[in-house]
C-alpha cells in the first residue's frame, strides 16, 4: 500500500504515535507499505517552528530529511504541475500546505492518512 501521510500525521507519528488512530497507527508500522511526505509538510513544520507554534518539533525540523529517511518514508518534491493544481482547486479551503497535499494525493491517485476531514473538500481519498 502506497499512502501520504498528511502534516499532523507525521508529527504524531514521530513525536507522540498515541494520537495516532489505531488504523493510521497500523499503516504506518506496515512494513510493506510504502510512505510518502509531500516538501508541504517540511514547509509547514519550518514555519510553525519559527513561529513557536509547534512546540516539541524543533528536533523534527531541525533534521527533517535524516528523520524521514530513518524512518524509510520517501519525500515528494514540488514541482510546477503540483503547485499548479494546488492552486486550481475550487474548494475555499485555503491553507496552502494543504492544498499542495492533496494535490500530490491527486497526482499519484493515493489516499492521505489523516484525521482531517476538511482534506474530503478537494476529492481526495482519506485513511484515518
Amino acid at each position: 500500500m502506497k499512502v501520504l501521510l498528511d502534516t499532523h500525521t507525521l508529527l504524531w507519528a514521530v513525536i507522540n504515535p498515541p494520537l495516532l488512530s489505531p488504523k493510521a497507527a497500523k499503516i504506518i508500522d506496515d512494513k510493506a507499505a510504502v510512505i510518502l511526505v509531500s516538501a508541504a509538510s517540511a514547509w509547514e513544520i519550518a514555519t510553525k517552528v519559527r513561529k513557536g507554534k509547534l512546540p516539541g518539533a524543533e528536533t523534527l525540523e531541525g533534521d527533517f530529511v535524516r528523520t524521514l529517511e530513518d524512518l524509510g518514508y520517501t519525500l515528494l518534491s514540488i514541482d510546477a504541475e503540483t503547485a499548479l493544481r494546488a492552486a486550481r482547486f475550487i474548494a475555499e479551503y485555503r491553507d496552502p500546505f494543504d492544498r499542495l497535499i492533496a494535490a500530490h494525493s491527486i497526482e499519484l491517485d493515493i489516499p492521505i492518512v489523516s484525521a482531517d476531514r476538511r482534506l474530503d473538500l478537494f476529492g481526495i481519498r482519506r485513511m484515518w
